[in-house]
């Protein structure tokens, strides 16, 4: 249909190229104003030939029912719902006109052929965009409808294309209007079919399909059941990629959460019941400072990272210095004690910023999804996620191997007499190391912020996974937090489609206590003095 309007709707478009763009837009515009549909059918030709960057937002905001104008003065608005009200904005001159009564506006009424009409002229508009991507993309949405008439005009476009990515897309556009044509020669057809072999987009594996099952000609059905079974084929690769990759985001998740507890749990032998509550302060943090910088999301998120490490460490250090430092080799009453602390930073949160559950906003950046193929896209902010967790893990090891501190930390870690009696202050490197850890915890409440609401339980939803991660890796063992966390999340993802999430939670949880049970000191124990202690 929208290919049938573009070859109708093409003609009008070349006449009006005798006068002037900038002429031909302002003539477009004020005709939107006129009840006329016919009118506004001349518009929409006149702005899609009118080259100015405004007639695509002006179509689409027609198309959406979001195009209207003023009464008083008769000003083009694009207006949105706000409560009773409606938000305005100029749409010639992009500016904010705050919100109006309903009444005080008239909307730019369509009907279905003026809505056929501005897709196809959006579609012109955006086959011809600077931007390949751009003209990739309207190819693509429109190979659905692409009709055995529309073949000449996909192959004026090709002639004139350079970018491969749009060609390909092109050539699909002509093999599609091929199949469709119930003129064109066996051969020709047999030649469409090989030309959409490989190619993924959902209209070119529904058009094959449609072919296997009406086609009378035996070898185009064989060459149209090799095609499919070829899509398949890479679809499955796909799809396995994708879940891959949404494994190795959680597990991301599940490391940036476990790396501060392996680091307490294996120096100082503490089982902190309130690791989860300092991640919570980690994510509050990051929703603080874009409370304090609304105009710059983007910058307060950055600030929240170094300055929820120095929040959750400066807690986490207190908690050491006030409480944990009397209960050192008493593990049960330091579990009880920490798991008190954990109830008390609860209750601290919901006094001050009530129950109700936070969004911190995500900024440009990390918003939207990365597009490698029709059927696989990756989400910006899980690969950010990802990216960023290990640059932590990569700062810490570095930290722990080559800084005096790292060595002090490890020193006590695998025999606290002996570092004691070279002079290291162990009580020092204790409140450090807890401190460091409760910071880690907040670095990755920041980045659980971009993936989940703020709330006083976030940090529940976390606590249980990270001492398994923990304890499957090797106690006080980076590198087997970082490999625990991350088999832990692909295991999880490719576990739910069979078994449902909450199943697939269970199955590795009996996993690793059956794990534990074989080897105790997890996927990387420690060695020497360290194992004997």
């Amino acid at each position: 249909m929208v290919a049938a309007l573009l070859l109708v709707s093409w003609p009008p478009a070349a006449g009006l190229a005798q006068s002037a763009p900038g002429a031909r837009f302002e003539e477009g515009a004020a005709l939107l104003l006129e009840e006329n549909f016919e009118r506004k059918a001349a518009a929409v030709e006149l702005l899609a030939a009118g080259e100015d960057p405004r007639a695509e937002r002006i179509l689409e905001a027609m198309l959406a029912g979001e195009l209207f104008y003023l009464k008083e003065n008769r000003t083009l608005v694009l207006a949105r719902p706000e409560g009773d009200a409606l938000a305005v904005r100029a749409i010639l001159s992009d500016e904010d006109l705050g919100v109006v009564a309903k009444r005080k506006l008239k909307k730019i009424a369509i009907n279905n052929s003026l809505r056929g009409q501005l897709e196809s002229a959006l579609a012109r508009l955006r086959l011809s965009h600077a931007d390949a991507g751009v003209r990739a993309a309207a190819v693509n949405r429109m190979l659905a409808t692409v009709t055995a008439e529309s073949r000449t005009m996909w192959t004026g476009y090709l002639q004139n294309e350079t970018d491969p990515a749009v060609q390909s897309a092109l050539r699909a556009a002509i093999a599609m209007a091929v199949l469709r044509d119930g003129t064109a020669a066996p051969d020709e057809r047999l030649a469409a079919v090989g030309q959409l072999a490989g190619h993924l987009h959902p209209a070119v594996r529904n058009e094959l399909t449609h072919l296997l099952a009406g086609e009378p000609e035996a070898p185009i059905r064989k060459a149209a059941q090799r095609a499919l079974d070829d899509i398949d084929a890479r679809l499955a690769w796909f799809h396995f990629f994708e879940t891959f990759f949404f494994g190795l985001s959680l597990g991301s998740v599940l490391v940036l959460a476990a790396i501060g507890l392996a680091i307490t749990f294996g120096v100082i032998g503490v089982i902190n019941m309130a690791h989860g509550e300092l991640i919570m302060l980690g994510a509050y943090t990051a929703f603080v400072l874009q409370q304090l910088l609304p105009d710059a999301i983007g910058t307060a998120l950055l600030l929240s990272i170094p300055t929820a490490f120095v929040v959750a460490g400066l807690v986490g250090m207190a908690i050491e210095r006030t409480i944990i430092r009397f209960l050192y080799g008493r593990p049960l009453e330091t579990l009880l004690a920490t798991f008190g602390v954990s109830l008390i930073l609860q209750q601290a949160v919901r006094s001050v910023f009530s129950p109700l559950n936070r969004s911190v906003a995500t900024p440009a950046w990390m918003s939207g999804a990365i597009e490698l193929n029709a059927v696989l896209s990756l989400t910006t902010n899980r690969v950010v996620i990802l990216l960023f967790s290990l640059l932590v893990f990569a700062g810490l090891a570095l930290l722990l191997k080559k800084s005096s501190i790292g060595l002090q930390v490890r020193a006590v870690a695998q025999n606290r007499a002996m570092a004691r009696a070279m002079g290291v202050r162990a009580a020092r490197v204790d409140a450090l190391t807890f401190g460091l850890g409760s910071g880690i915890a907040g670095i990755a409440g920041v980045a659980l912020s971009q993936l989940t609401n703020v709330g006083p339980n976030l940090g529940q939803a976390y606590i249980v996974d990270s001492f398994m991660v923990v304890v499957f890796g090797g106690v006080g063992n980076l590198w087997g937090t970082l490999l625990g966390g991350l088999t832990l999340g692909v295991t999880n993802k490719f576990l739910e489609p069979w078994t449902g999430a909450v199943t697939a939670k269970i199955l590795v949880l009996v996993f690793i206590i059956l794990f534990i049970q074989k080897r105790p000191q997890g996927l990387f124990p420690q060695k020497g003095r360290a194992a004997a202690g």
